[in-house]
């Protein structure tokens, strides 16, 4: 793994946080508390690497993903790109940052247009950026469609005509025609078989060592995020529970909800995944429209359960905690510390 200069950093993201407005039934309808999907997440990414969201759905980190990118407006924080602060651009300033944050989607069918042919879809950025490439529009469309593992005699047909694995790879070269500098990736292969994932994020890593592109992959599959990412932050309800190096974080969770869920990776050796135990989450994920208080994450905290004594639970309660240096990971955790089992 690559140490990078803090000069380095491309995206820097302070205190992220997108609420969702609700309202109340009934004849007079008055706005009630907001659903707190990113509450105040703070992190920065450096040119090259790729960090991996991870998290239970639910948590917030698609709706981070699209935040930073300005799919949807923030509520509050700020975003940094290139030192540049790109907090609620609109018009063609947006659209000039387009050239360089582009976005990877979850469903590879509902983000393609059924009506237009794939040619028309990888061809949309130039149109809409007035870009004429070298050698035609045409002929470089092509080459992504090449590129991406696609035939370039396909170039007239319609979405409904390839596999989900293929139009997830036409997504993908939509995302790289104006060569960006960074791409979010929001579970760009959770809806595809299991057979067909590693292709596709192979196809991610190679297609990331030839353009030099940075990467913010959000998942829910620990094994994923372990192969492709440098660098991990652990989501729950909104907020950042764990941020670490990749192998630091695998192999030494020092936060209960990252051991929790580590405990919960499938081992393909069964004579190893008797040497383990599994750490059971009690209880459903809160709402977010009502957090707990304190540690968002004490209600169904394992270590709140079983391990601490009053006082310490008083503070959990009442106490949010904010991120903190533990060794070589940053923490959300008043009592953070290595598992008292093996976890992985």
């Amino acid at each position: 793994m690559t140490n990078r200069a803090d000069s380095d950093v491309i995206l820097e993201v302070k205190d992220l946080q997108k609420h969702f407005p609700t309202r109340t039934s009934g004849v007079i309808r008055r706005p009630s508390d907001p659903v707190k999907a990113v509450d105040g997440i703070s992190f920065t990414v450096r040119r090259g690497e790729t960090l991996g969201l991870v998290g239970e759905s639910g948590c917030g980190k698609s709706t981070a993903g699209r935040t930073m990118l300005q799919l949807l407006p923030p509520t509050g924080g700020s975003i940094h790109y290139n030192g540049r602060d790109v907090t609620g651009v609109r018009g063609g300033d947006l659209r000039q940052l387009r050239k360089e944050l582009q976005m990877v989607f979850q469903d590879p069918y509902g983000s393609l247009n059924p009506r237009q042919t794939v040619g028309a879809i990888v061809a949309a950025p130039f149109d809409i950026q007035g870009i004429e490439p070298e050698g035609g529009v045409k002929a470089t469309v092509q080459g992504l469609m090449e590129r991406v593992g696609l035939n370039p005699e396909h170039y007239n047909r319609y979405p409904h005509e390839f596999s989900g694995g293929q139009r997830q790879r036409i997504g993908i070269a939509r995302a790289v025609a104006l060569r960006p500098k960074l791409i979010v990736c929001d579970e760009p292969v959770s809806a595809l078989d299991v057979s067909i994932q590693a292709q596709v994020v192979n196809l991610l890593e190679d297609i990331q060592a030839e353009f030099d592109l940075t990467y913010v992959f959000v998942a829910h599959d620990l094994a994923v995020i372990r192969h492709i990412s440098d660098r991990v932050a652990v989501m729950y309800l909104g907020k950042f529970m764990e941020v670490a190096d990749r192998d630091e974080l695998y192999s030494n969770p020092l936060h209960p909800y990252t051991q929790a869920l580590l405990s919960a990776v499938p081992i393909p050796d069964p004579r190893k995944e008797t040497k383990r135990e599994r750490i059971l989450l009690t209880g459903d994920l809160p709402s977010p429209i009502n957090p707990p208080s304190g540690c968002v994450f004490h209600t169904r905290c394992p270590k709140f359960r079983e391990e601490l004594g009053e006082t310490e639970r008083t503070r959990c309660t009442t106490e949010i905690p904010v991120m903190q240096s533990v060794g070589n990971h940053e923490v959300a955790c008043h009592f953070a510390g290595p598992a008292k089992i093996k976890v992985l």
